[in-house]
């Protein structure tokens, strides 16, 4: 089977701890199902519509602070409910296939390190999105000290420094700044990193997690030989 044939109407999700890659792979993927002849759509959560991407700047700027975890939860869902609705379910009843960067396993991981309950975010994610979860979910792994390391971040000056979101070695700094959620310390990213590692069979659909300390063309190699052998 053709990954034209395989894939197209799949919606995959890239996800995983800061610094792990997720951008640069998202965009070696879409251009080779494009040469392959997919029409490829691609997407961001927090974000990815006028809508999301207001929601995005209260969720990733300096307000993030002094939400309640709740709050935090509920408005990266609403975000996610818009991009489902304007973005992911069309393009997928169009036949592209949609290939994401995060989704609900990034609340799982993110909200759950500070204590928000794993399954009452899926239940929320249900109502958000309904049936428009991912069928497969790539988690690109790095140890937490390594995403720090590539990402810039300096657990004293965090949010000061410039650095390349999701940079990895040997890519161009881009100077942006260290966004809220990152700038938090590092013993709460491990705790995101092994709740990434501990996402079970609670989780809807297919979860793969990828060693992403190599060289991005060598984690891209391992993401084509997983979407060749792996049915979505």
């Amino acid at each position: 089977m053709t990954l034209k044939s395989k894939l197209a109407g799949k919606f995959i999700v890239f996800d995983g701890p800061d610094g792990s890659g997720k951008s640069t792979q998202i965009r070696l993927v879409a251009e080779r199902l494009r040469a392959e002849g997919l029409e490829v759509t691609t997407a961001r959560d927090p974000g990815g519509t006028e809508i999301g991407d207001r929601l995005r700047q209260m969720l990733l700027g300096p307000e993030l602070a002094k939400m309640d975890v709740r709050c935090e939860t509920l408005l990266f869902m609403a975000s996610r409910a818009q991009l489902a609705g304007e973005v992911i379910e069309p393009a997928l009843k169009a036949g592209h296939v949609v290939l994401c960067d995060r989704f609900i396993s990034a609340t799982c991981a993110y909200q759950g390190a500070r204590g928000y309950d794993i399954g009452r975010i899926i239940e929320l994610g249900r109502y958000a999105v309904g049936d428009t979860w991912p069928q497969l979910t790539l988690i690109l792994d790095v140890p937490s000290e390594e995403g720090f390391r590539r990402t810039g971040h300096r657990q004293q000056q965090a949010g000061l420094n410039s650095k390349n979101h999701d940079a990895a070695p040997g890519l161009p700094l881009s100077g942006m700044a260290t966004d809220a959620m990152e700038a938090r310390p590092l013993e709460y990213h491990r705790k995101v990193r092994d709740l990434f590692l501990a996402l079970g069979p609670e989780y809807p659909g297919r979860i793969v997690v990828i060693d992403a300390t190599p060289s991005p063309e060598q984690v891209h190699q391992s993401i084509l030989e997983i979407l060749e052998r792996v049915d979505p």
